[in-house]
């Protein structure tokens, strides 16, 4: 039942109550029969499963399998705790990735928790015709409650009785300012098929707080059929997805797992095929060939090097109050391109204020708001009240005008309180000439009882061409969005007899008028023109009133004319084809639900945008959980955005979020970098071992690959993300989130890198074993062993230096990576060390090498830098002949 659109006696009625409230049996048998007030908690995945689920990777799966047959097969060839080295090396590796990977938050759990926090503790009510105070949550359907100003509500509900109440409902529906309610029936328009959450004045709703005035409401909906409830519904249901980079590893994964697999058979086959005999030692030795092929294409440091690459992100956008809820995040914003963000709060400042104002003395005028207001304002600076009523006293102490300095000159002795039938408030004070009165409200009303103006300090009669002044230059504010109020005054030698409106509100004489706004952020404009330059469009979604809509975002560059915006009802009225056809030629939606912004955040993912959204209200967060990237604020915010957001901003600054683009850009960079480092290593293992396995020896065992992967490669590979950002990175368009790793020709660097160092390591192989294919020493394998192990370890060192620029010269960089270098030099440290002491080596299954051959080593290694040197060459000519064709 739409109960706005019902009388409050019909809604009674319908909820089989009275004004008088429920009997404490029947409150007792709805409560048995519906269940609690409270919002239902989503539970959270363990962390045993959690870590279950990180151990469910493909290559994780066949690294474990690898292992376990490992352990098998060297207790069958009794090779003892020597044979067990590889599967330990193996499985810590497994577990260690499997540990790190264990960062998922119960984002729903705890964004229902909040909201559970925001809902009142206690209510009071009637039951048996007797006010009683109960907890919140044994509040029933029928209900009658009583609510005044500082009360949160605590459930949806009907108004039965009002007197100037005043609700804040900014969290719910995004309004700037608290909405004014009525008891009357709320009819629809024509055209329209349902009242817009904003619109509902003669409704409560759970989550939203009582600022003026008081009121009598009968429940109609608790916990999860509240409209806090559907929210809460909504964040358990949006789907978290996955992120651009987590896409493009699982598609990797996919990729290496068949490689891995299709190979692997291969090798296995062809030793067996090229055996005498099929006894167990060959079964092993062809086993463990595999093996050897299965950690040299599996990158085991990847997810470790890109986890700490992302936390290093997260730790610079930190410093710049961008706060990471999830690492993945980092990089997700760095491709977006669509932001959707929330009006209230996070374009503007969710604090109204006065910008203009017409009359014969703008002083007159704010001591006149000021004075016929609630609002206080004390010594330190602060105010307390009303929204609007405490931008009128801001703006009369900007003015040398504080109110408690006014209340002091001026005693208010008497009033006639606001109401929203009247429009208008006004108040009496003691002054050195008798009293004086002061109206303010809506200006028609106000002006409609005024029978003189002031001019040059002087009372003169009205005229209706001064009139027509004062309704142009309401107008003139109107038409810019302001919230505009009349003000006026009265003087009186004595006291009046009586201060109801009717006495009061007659003969007066009008001061001026006040615009007021919730203002931009100044920040904002700037921050809006960079994304703009950054490829990225902003898409404003507000629950305020379209006139006001429009106004903010022509102010900050969003939308050029009124074609570019639509209200919620609109977008009701659309079906999702016509929607799809429309979408993206809106970029302001006003008087907007909850569900419409999920609507719009996952018709731009379906169009496949990669989408950010940012808030701070509960009205917010479905929208948030649902985008690529959810955007909350840290100060306003609530709680429930916060929890749900991917990233929270910790000053609230939209302008953090260029900052976070900047940072996201930059780490994807970085971590292309680090890919392409780290497979281009493993090419280079895969094709030497291969090759090794058709000549017929061994070139490198699996102990060997995974020092390589894990330690030679791995310092340098986090190092390079930390490389600074390119100068041009905020200039270019957001890249495509279809867009595969080996994008931009990073396939085809990846592919002769590889074959690159294969080369290298297998002539430094035969150097060290003094023999070529089919003529190997067997007493001098080992030697050649370890020149390729050196070699190879070499080769990725040096490497390293390469991947700082995927095109540009390394020596044309003119930043420095100190990291890079002493990363570099770590790891040649500790390679060299393995190969030098004798203890070390022979746990490697390496001979201690000689001056002369490491010093060949090392050269081979350093061949790599002035050969890809040479191809970035020839690749920056083919692009720029390119470029000018």
């Amino acid at each position: 039942m739409r109960y706005y659109c019902e009388d409050s006696s019909k809604a009674l009625e319908a909820l089989g109550s009275s004004r008088n409230g429920l009997s404490e049996s029947e409150a007792a048998e709805r409560l048995e029969k519906n269940g609690k007030n409270k919002l239902a908690a989503e539970k959270g995945k363990s962390l045993i499963v959690k870590f279950l689920e990180q151990l469910a990777d493909p290559m994780t799966i066949i690294l474990i399998v690898a292992a376990v047959i490992s352990g098998v097969l060297a207790f069958v060839g009794n090779e003892g705790a020597e044979g067990l080295v590889d599967v330990v090396i193996i499985m810590a590796v497994v577990i260690i990735n499997a540990v790190l990977g264990v960062y998922q938050e119960s984002k729903a759990e705890r964004a229902i928790e909040a909201l559970q926090e925001m809902s009142a503790a206690t209510s009071k009510v009637m039951r048996d015709g007797k006010i009683s105070v109960i907890r919140s949550e044994d509040l029933v359907v029928g209900d009658v409650i009583l609510l005044e100003a500082g009360d949160a509500v605590p459930a949806d509900a009907r108004i039965l009785e009002n007197a100037s109440l005043k609700v804040e409902e900014a969290a719910l529906t995004g309004e700037s300012v608290p909405v004014t309610k009525f008891i009357d029936i709320i009819n629809l328009r024509e055209g329209e098929k349902d009242v817009p959450l904003g619109d509902r004045k003669n409704m409560l709703y759970m989550g939203s707080t009582v600022v003026y005035g008081r009121g009598v409401a009968v429940v109609t909906a608790t916990g999860m059929d509240t409209e806090m409830g559907k929210i809460a519904d909504a964040l358990s249901q949006a789907a978290d997805g996955q992120t651009p980079l987590q896409k493009k590893l699982a598609g990797l994964s996919k990729i290496l797992t068949y490689l891995v697999i299709g190979v692997c058979v291969v090798v296995f086959g062809v030793k067996l095929l090229g055996a005498k005999d099929l006894g167990i030692g060959i079964v092993l030795d062809s086993f463990m060939a595999a093996v050897s092929l299965a950690v040299a294409a599996i990158p085991e440091g990847l997810a470790t090097v890109v986890t700490l690459v992302l936390s290093m992100g997260v730790t610079n956008m930190s410093k710049r109050n961008a706060i990471i809820r999830k690492l993945t995040a980092v990089e997700t914003l760095g491709c977006a391109q669509i932001i959707c963000s929330d009006k209230t709060g996070t374009l503007t400042q969710n604090k109204m204020t006065v910008v203009d104002f017409f009359g014969e003395d703008e002083a007159r005028v704010a001591t006149a708001m000021s004075l016929c207001s609630d609002a206080e304002l004390a010594e330190d600076g602060a105010i307390t009240g009303e929204p609007t009523e405490a931008a009128l006293v801001a703006h009369a102490a900007k003015l040398s005008l504080p109110k408690y300095e006014l209340k002091a000159r001026f005693e208010r002795v008497g009033e006639a309180p606001f109401d929203s039938e009247r429009k208008m408030m006004s108040t009496v004070h003691k002054s050195e000439n008798g009293f004086i009165q002061y109206t303010k409200g809506a200006p028609d009303v106000v002006i409609g009882r005024c029978t003189h103006y002031l001019k040059n300090g002087e009372r003169l009669p009205i005229t209706d061409e001064y009139v027509k002044e004062i309704l142009g230059a309401n107008k003139a504010m109107a038409d810019r969005a302001l919230r505009v109020l009349a003000a006026a005054e009265r003087e009186w030698s004595d006291m009046p007899e009586s201060t109801s409106p009717e006495a009061l509100e007659e003969n007066l004489c009008f001061v001026g008028l006040v615009g007021m706004i919730d203002p931009v952020r100044p920040e904002v404009i700037d921050a809006i023109a960079q994304c703009r330059d950054a490829g990225i469009r902003p898409i404003m979604i507000t629950g305020d009133h379209i006139d006001t809509a429009v106004a903010i975002a022509k102010e900050l560059g969003i939308i050029e004319s009124e074609s570019g915006a639509i209200t919620g009802s609109q977008l009701n009225d659309m079906s999702d084809e016509e929607f799809e056809k429309k979408f993206r030629d809106i970029s302001v939606y006003a008087r907007v639900q909850p569900e419409h912004k999920t609507r719009i955040v996952t018709a731009w993912k379906n169009a496949g945008y990669v989408t950010a959204m940012t808030g701070d209200g509960v009205n917010d967060a479905p929208s948030i959980k649902a985008a690529d990237i959810g955007v909350g604020m840290g100060i306003t915010g609530t709680d429930v955005t916060k929890n749900v957001a991917d990233m929270v901003l910790a000053d609230d600054n939209f302008a953090t979020i260029v900052g976070a683009v900047e940072e996201g850009r930059r780490i994807y960079d970085n971590i292309r970098k680090a890919i392409q480092f780290l497979l281009g290593s493993n090419m280079s293992e895969v094709i030497a071992i291969f090759a090794a396995v058709l000549m017929g020896f061994t070139i490198l065992e699996p102990v060997h690959l995974l020092w390589i992967n894990l330690v030679t490669d791995c310092f340098p590979a986090i190092a390079l993300g930390m490389e600074k950002g390119e100068a041009d990175l905020m200039k270019r368009k957001p890249r495509n989130s279809s867009e595969g790793v080996f994008a931009g020709g990073m396939g085809f660097d990846v592919a002769y890198q590889g074959l690159m160092v294969a080369a290298l390591v297998i002539i430094s192989f035969f150097i060290g074993c003094e023999g070529w294919a089919g003529r190997v020493n067997e007493e001098l394998a080992r030697e050649g062993m370890t020149m390729a192990f050196l070699t190879m370890s070499m080769a990725e060192i040096f490497h390293s230096f390469n991947m700082r620029s995927q095109r540009h010269s390394t020596f044309s960089l003119k930043s420095v990576n100190k990291v890079l270098f002493i990363a570099g030099g770590v790891s040649l440290l500790a390679t060299t060390l393995v190969c030098v002491i004798p203890p070390i080596a022979g746990f490697f299954s390496l001979n201690p090498i000689g001056i002369g051959h490491f010093l060949v080593a090392l050269g081979l290694g350093a061949c790599v830098i002035p050969i890809v040197e040479c191809v970035k060459l020839v690749q920056r000519i083919i692009a720029k002949r390119k470029a000018t064709a």
